[in-house]
């Protein structure tokens, strides 16, 4: 009989006015996987840490990469820039926790689904910037830089995800990015969201990203993932896209063997280098 991979749950990383954010531990079977953080979707409205833990989480951690699910406060409670300190205290955390974990966290990688695929994004183009480190769970000592992003179907530019016609309003009456930015007024939004485009953030100093978008996805569409892995380019940091056919938006396919497998293989890649 074969089990999957160990599982440590309910590990608090931080407290956050009374309330603990918790992250759970997926491990690899081997010795020195690479670790990597996730970051849930939901349109930063909804979702846990434990969401696709069975044919998500478990699955990678099963090629051999090290799956630490972190939950991060949810608009419209919280509002930007409060997900992103939470994920960055997340980073610290693991840092400071690694050695009696036995994780190897010198370097880390960060995967998101959807908004998460945003949140961990932003928070790779956004090493040193102060108004976006927050102090969530203390270990400041601590870097919460990564060293490889993997995006799945996220928003890049949030002006232009959270544009839309009157027309496109009623047909598609969501409007994730306001309540992630706690406004109301479209030109407040537009304003706000202008600066928060993952495109303006590229450099060369980027760590390399695997982005993958599904070629029907009607809610994020693949044009957004393009402009990032095109921007990462220009600016010379290493970047794959992914273009996957016939998949819309949270599309099974994301999680099949074949993906996993060789997003695991990216992984271990870029965060376990050959000497």
């Amino acid at each position: 009989m074969t089990t999957g991979p160990a599982v440590e749950r309910d590990l608090t990383y931080a407290v956050v006015d009374g309330v603990p954010l918790r992250l759970d531990i997926h491990r690899a079977a081997q010795p020195g996987a690479p670790v990597v953080v996730y970051a849930h979707g939901g349109g930063w409205s909804r979702g846990t840490r434990s969401d696709d833990s069975a044919t998500r989480l478990a699955p990678l951690a099963a090629h051999g990469v090290t799956v630490v699910s972190a939950d991060y406060r949810l608009a419209p409670h919280a509002v930007f820039p409060q997900p992103l300190h939470d994920l960055k205290g997340a980073v610290r955390w693991l840092r400071a926790h690694g050695p009696e974990l036995g994780l190897p966290t010198a370097r880390i990688g960060v995967w998101g689904a959807s908004a998460g695929a945003y949140l961990g994004s932003l928070l790779a183009l956004s090493e040193g910037d102060g108004d976006l480190e927050g102090t969530v769970g203390g270990n400041t000592g601590q870097s919460s830089a990564v060293q490889a992003v993997v995006h799945w179907f996220g928003q890049t530019d949030l002006a232009a995800s959270a544009a839309r016609t009157e027309l496109e309003a009623r047909l598609l009456p969501f409007r994730f990015e306001a309540d992630l930015l706690g406004v109301t007024d479209p030109a407040e939004l537009a304003e706000r969201a202008c600066g928060l485009s993952l495109l303006s953030r590229v450099s060369a100093q980027a760590p390399p990203f695997l982005i993958a978008h599904g070629d029907r996805d009607r809610i994020v569409p693949p044009s957004e993932g393009l402009a990032l892995h095109e921007a990462l380019g220009r600016a010379g940091a290493r970047s794959r896209f992914e273009l996957l056919a016939g998949a819309g938006h949270e599309d099974p396919e994301f999680d099949s063997p074949a993906t996993l497998a060789t997003t695991a293989a990216w992984l271990r890649a870029v965060l376990n280098p050959p000497a």
